[in-house]
């Protein structure tokens, strides 16, 4: 007999009806709080992880201590960093030179930023080094300034990029004159600056930006992220240096 149907049992000659007892259901408000209590959870322990084994974070989740920055540009939203309109750009106040750099970063609609390192904050168009930040769903033929590019210099070998407003993994690893990056897991960068012999070229005969060879720019220097007037954000920003 099914659990629901009703029962009938025949006491004394009797009929007797008998309801079958009902089923004990969560209620649909407290499930609705379980869920949004556990999604909640869920981004807090994200956000809180803290640093990878032999790193130490970058960004505290807090406020910018640690960092330099235009006085009401960028601001800490819920353990994010937010780029606010005419930031600028905000820079690591130590220097860094051989290391890996893992981070989180999401992008708005048509956002164009960078994450610079090895770089003068005083001179970051040519004294220092970008990876390209920005919105390039769905794109195949990529070139040198789409999403993980070591900008103007070398196109990302893939786009494992996610859609837009969600989180990428960068990781950048910086050793002597080699550079990888890889997003979500796939490397999409491996360079080597001594390929870099002359200003304005790239191993590939075409022109880029620096005046500077690549191979002959400092191998140390502030690591920033760059606001181009479109909204982005980064997260779990960690280092573990390599020197």
């Amino acid at each position: 007999m099914h659990a629901n149907q009703s029962q009938t049992i025949n006491c004394k000659s009797k009929n007797i009806y008998t309801p079958a007892p009902a089923r004990t259901l969560l209620p649909m408000k407290h499930t609705f709080v379980f869920l949004i209590t556990l999604f909640a959870f869920s981004t807090i322990t994200t956000l809180q992880a803290g640093p990878p084994k032999g790193f130490v974070a970058l960004f505290n989740g807090k406020n910018l201590d640690g960092w330099q920055a235009k006085k009401n540009g960028w601001a800490v939203e819920d353990g994010v960093l937010v780029r606010k309109p005419g930031s600028g750009y905000i820079w690591t106040k130590k220097s860094f030179g051989d290391f890996v750099l893992d981070l989180e970063v999401k992008v708005s609609s048509r956002c164009n930023s960078g994450i610079f390192f090895r770089t003068d904050p005083k001179n970051a168009v040519q004294g220092g080094f970008e990876i390209q930040v920005m919105d390039t769903t769905g794109k195949t033929k990529l070139g040198k300034h789409d999403h993980g590019a070591f900008y103007d210099a070398l196109a990302p070998s893939a786009n494992p990029a996610k859609p837009v407003g969600q989180w990428d993994r960068f990781i950048i690893t910086c050793k002597g004159p080699k550079i990888t990056v890889s997003i979500n897991g796939k490397q999409v960068v491996n360079a080597n600056l001594d390929d870099w012999t002359t200003g304005n070229k790239n191993p590939d005969g075409s022109r880029n930006k620096f005046k500077t060879a690549l191979k002959d720019l400092p191998r140390t220097g502030h690591i920033g992220f760059q606001d181009h007037g479109q909204n982005v954000w980064y997260r779990n920003v960690y280092l573990k240096k390599l020197d």
